[in-house]
Formats: structure tokens, sequence, C-alpha cells
């Protein structure tokens, strides 16, 4: 799926910043990850090439998978999974994403899914997508969280709009 970055910075270029934090009746807005989360599954799925044998799916719940289990990879749900459904030969990526102003805590919750997800379950990528109005912040507690973790050197870096970081400069 060798057009995963094209669609990835295109989508992401699509979801407006209305996206990015959600009104709220009284209060200030706020970040809300599922809102930002459909809009990017529904701009990708208006992308998505006709034809391709790999598929989007969101929040794939794998718990009692007994393949999975074995890895402990039950118990996690990437946002969004490319994958060929029915084929572990098929897993190609799998999509975590956080606002800017994610906690450390849930920092290293994703990571250790994408650490998981491409080290053990034989995902071919694993990106961390980032949104927000301060992304250059939250790219430092990612990086305390990676020294944290370990086994994180597979993961991609995405930063709203589609701009991906090598690992090189950000694994450090």
């Amino acid at each position: 799926m060798n057009e995963l970055n094209d669609l990835l910075g295109a989508a992401t270029s699509a979801v407006e910043h209305i996206y990015f934090q959600l009104p709220i009746a009284g209060q200030a807005p706020a970040y809300r990850e599922r809102v930002y989360c459909y809009e990017l599954y529904h701009q990708l799925r208006l992308r998505w090439p006709q034809g391709c044998p790999f598929k989007l799916n969101g929040e794939v719940d794998k718990a009692g998978h007994k393949l999975l289990r074995q890895v402990e990879a039950d118990k996690y749900k990437p946002d969004l999974l490319v994958h060929i459904p029915g084929d572990m030969s098929g897993n190609f990526a799998a999509i975590e994403v956080k606002p800017c102003t994610a906690s450390l805590n849930a920092i290293r919750k994703d990571l250790r899914s994408l650490a998981l997800f491409s080290n053990s379950v034989g995902y071919q990528r694993a990106i961390y997508l980032v949104y927000g109005n301060e992304t250059a912040r939250a790219v430092k507690r990612i990086q305390r969280a990676m020294t944290e973790i370990g086994g994180t050197e597979k993961i991609e870096l995405w930063l709203h709009p589609g701009a991906y970081i090598p690992a090189a400069l950000w694994h450090q």
C-alpha cells in the first residue's frame, strides 16, 4: 500500500480545525479524540483507492482473538487499522491518534499498543498521529515515553496535517 503516505497527508489536510476541539455548551471547547478520528476516517474513506485489497477499519475489537491473545495484543484497539480482514499476513498499518494535550500515561498506552502491533503482530507500519494546536510540545512527551518503554523504533510520528517526521529525527 505505497499510497498510504499520500492518503494520510491528504486526509489530515482535509480535517478542519473544528474537529480538533468540540464546542461544549457553557464551557471552553475540549479536544475530543473520537470526533477527530471519525472525521479522519471519513476523509480517508473518501480517498481510498477502489479495488485496494487493504481495508480501513476503526477500533477493531481484538478481545478473544486466539492468535493475539498469545502476545497480549488482544487487550488493545488501535484507532485505525489498514489490513486485510481475516488474513494475518495482510496486517499493514496500525494507527493511534492523540490530541496534542494527551497525558504522558495516555501516550505510553498508545506507544505500547503500536510497539506490540509492529513487533509482535506483524503490522508493517505503526503510525502515531498527533493533532492540535501545540503538537511540538507533545513531541517532547512522546520522546520521554519512548525512552521509558523501548521497542518503539518502528513507530512513525505524524503531526497534523500530514507532516511525517522521519524516525531518525525524533527517536533520540
